[in-house]
């Protein structure tokens, strides 16, 4: 190496040191990072065909393997006690206390204190609609499942579930209905509690709960309960039930699906499970319920016009509701309510007891004429003169068969188009929710609202023989022949007995209605609420409502007097009416009576509901 290149690298080794003794002393290099936060930031929305997506269709595919098993994956096994919450048997407890209030209100007195006719109040409110309604729930989960719906269950499952639950609610009804031996109110046969149309629509109703109602939407457990709460107030207007009955049945057919799903489990275990129930975390109580109660308190209504008093006597009243109420938070919503509540009567009293003897009662104000125009006639007691001038209008007191052949009244009876009274209220208010811990809470609610009020109604039904009086009749106005108040005497000569003119007559009319005015209606109410799924809710409750009514009632039992006789001796019976009684004649026959009544009425409420949280 020569000279040159040896200087060189010693120079550039001596500034290499020199270099690095500069940069022993300088502080250290410290890069700052900024602190990072995690945060959600919502996206603009894009179309799945912006994206270059297609959007899965998925087509349900029909289901007609009835007897192959399948499971899906991931369901799990429910357990015995899952599928009993008992709901049914304070129903069924409430039907049997309260079936004691029973009463039939026809009047058939035939074969009664002599039996000379056949008279009687008949209900004309028929619907057959109850005896296909039953079947709603089956109907629905079968349809549903033929069409590739998956419920809860499979096919095997389903049918066996619903075989064990139909099973026991036959042998639960057929059991006690034979054994309790209670009348229908229709007086047909001896079968009537509990009422097997309800227990059988319940059944079908928790059948489509627990397959779809569950599992799907709880929309199809309002649908099928609904059409079974219906059911069951069909079967009570169509007075083929008490409420009693329905009450009892209804708790009999929740109970019966309930344990015939339990023992299912038990059974099939985890086999034939399609989807478990759906979970939903709802911390508010907003809910939609329907419900179905007795309603008890104010069972008199009672008139008086003149110093005449008559009355209806009541049933307990059958109450549907549909209500539901936003929460704003834990406690406090607000909400409304639709009430229906129906109550029959249980005895119409006086109105009942003239349909039974109307049709001689407006020829009655004549005997004491008879009496004096035929004197040897009447010679024996009241009781016997009385049957003599029956005989002699038509009447046969000595045969029951021929009793009124040729009698101005041949046959009547009322028909009972409404025999209930039903009010119908909208109301709408505060409601109030203190919760007892995950699955009970306490209620309250205060609300107002406007009750209108359908009538109860019956018509009335008479034929008979027309019937002409043969008199004559003068005035007197000679001083002296006057009445005491001024008016000229009048005299009946030559009065003969009544003979048929070989005319039929025949009359139908309003015999008798009970209605009244809209009222605004106040209420209030206590319950309790157990949610035995995230989405579903059973409440009992009591509620109190209160509202006055202004009643009236129209009667008119002696309408068909004039029909029954011609315009002369109809005109003899005013007369005769006015003589008698002093009120009742019109110049066209025996008038109809207005009755009114201003009654404050305060209703309780106990009943079940069933509920959808949202």
């Amino acid at each position: 190496m020569n000279t040159r290149h040896y200087f060189t690298l010693v120079v550039v080794a001596l500034s290499l040191q020199v270099n690095a003794n500069n940069y022993r002393d300088i502080e250290p290099l410290v890069l700052e990072v900024p602190e990072m936060k995690a945060e959600l930031v919502r996206l603009p929305e894009q179309s799945l065909i912006s994206m270059g997506m297609e959007a899965p269709m998925t087509t349900p595919k029909l289901d007609f393997d009835f007897f192959k098993s399948k499971t899906n994956q991931g369901v799990k096994p429910y357990k015995f006690m899952d599928d009993l919450t008992f709901v049914g048997v304070p129903l069924f407890l409430a039907g049997w206390g309260i079936k004691g209030d029973k009463a039939l209100f026809r009047v058939n007195q035939k074969a009664e204190k002599g039996g000379k006719k056949n008279t009687q109040l008949l209900t004309d409110f028929k619907t057959g609609i109850d005896d296909y309604t039953q079947f709603f729930g089956p109907a629905v989960v079968v349809g549903l499942k033929l069409g590739g719906y998956e419920g809860r269950s499979d096919w095997p499952r389903l049918l066996a579930s619903a075989g064990m639950s139909y099973a026991i609610m036959a042998g639960f009804v057929n059991g006690i209905k034979y054994t309790a031996k209670e009348m229908r109110p229709d007086g047909s046969t001896a079968n009537s509690w509990p009422s097997g149309h309800t227990a059988t629509s319940f059944v079908g109703a928790t059948l489509l709960h627990k397959e779809y109602g569950l599992t799907r939407s709880p929309w199809w457990s309002v649908a099928g309960y609904g059409v079974a709460t219906a059911t069951g107030v069909m079967r009570v207007l169509n007075n083929r039930h008490w409420i009693s009955d329905v009450l009892s049945g209804a708790g009999i057919g929740i109970m019966s699906t309930e344990l015939g799903y339990a023992l299912c489990d038990l059974m099939f275990k985890g086999r034939g499970l399609l989807r478990n129930d759906m979970v939903i975390d709802k911390e508010k109580p907003s809910f939609f319920s329907i419900s179905m109660g007795v309603g008890l308190g104010n069972k008199d209504l009672e008139f008086d016009a003149s110093g005449e008093k008559v009355s209806l006597k009541f049933r307990a009243a059958t109450v549907v509701d549909a209500e539901g109420a936003y929460f704003f938070n834990k406690y406090v919503g607000v909400g409304g309510r639709l009430r229906v509540r129906a109550q029959s009567v249980k005895d119409f009293g006086d109105f009942a007891n003239y349909v039974a003897v109307e049709d001689y009662y407006a020829w009655e104000a004549m005997q004491p004429h008879y009496e004096a125009a035929f004197p040897g006639d009447y010679t024996g007691t009241p009781a016997e003169n009385m049957s003599i001038y029956l005989n002699k209008i038509g009447y046969r007191t000595d045969s029951e068969s021929a009793w009124n052949n040729n009698a101005p009244v041949t046959d009547s009876y009322g028909i009972v188009k409404s025999d209930h009274i039903t009010e119908f209220t909208g109301s709408i208010g505060v409601y109030f929710n203190l919760p007892l811990g995950s699955s009970f809470s306490l209620g309250a609610k205060a609300l107002i609202g406007r009750s209108i009020t359908q009538e109860l109604d019956i018509d009335g039904h008479a034929e008979g023989n027309v019937k002409d009086i043969s008199y004559t009749m003068s005035l007197d106005n000679r001083p002296g022949h006057k009445e005491t108040n001024g008016d000229p005497s009048l005299s009946l000569n030559d009065l003969q007995y009544p003979n048929n003119t070989g005319e039929k007559w025949s009359d139908e009319w309003a015999y008798l209605t009970v209605g009244a005015k809209s009222s605004t209606s106040f209420g209030t109410g206590i319950s309790l609420t157990y949610r035995y799924k995230s989405n579903f809710s059973w409440r009992v409750f009591c509620d109190y409502d209160y509202t006055r009514k202004d009643f009236t009632a129209t009667y008119d039992p002696f309408h068909f007097v004039e029909r029954s006789m011609t315009s002369g001796a109809s005109y003899l019976i005013d007369l005769a009416q006015m003589a008698w009684t002093g009120e009742y004649a019109d110049g066209l026959g025996v008038v109809a009576r207005e009755y009114k009544s201003r009654k404050y009425m305060n209703y309780w409420t106990l009943g079940l509901s069933f509920l959808v949280n949202f």
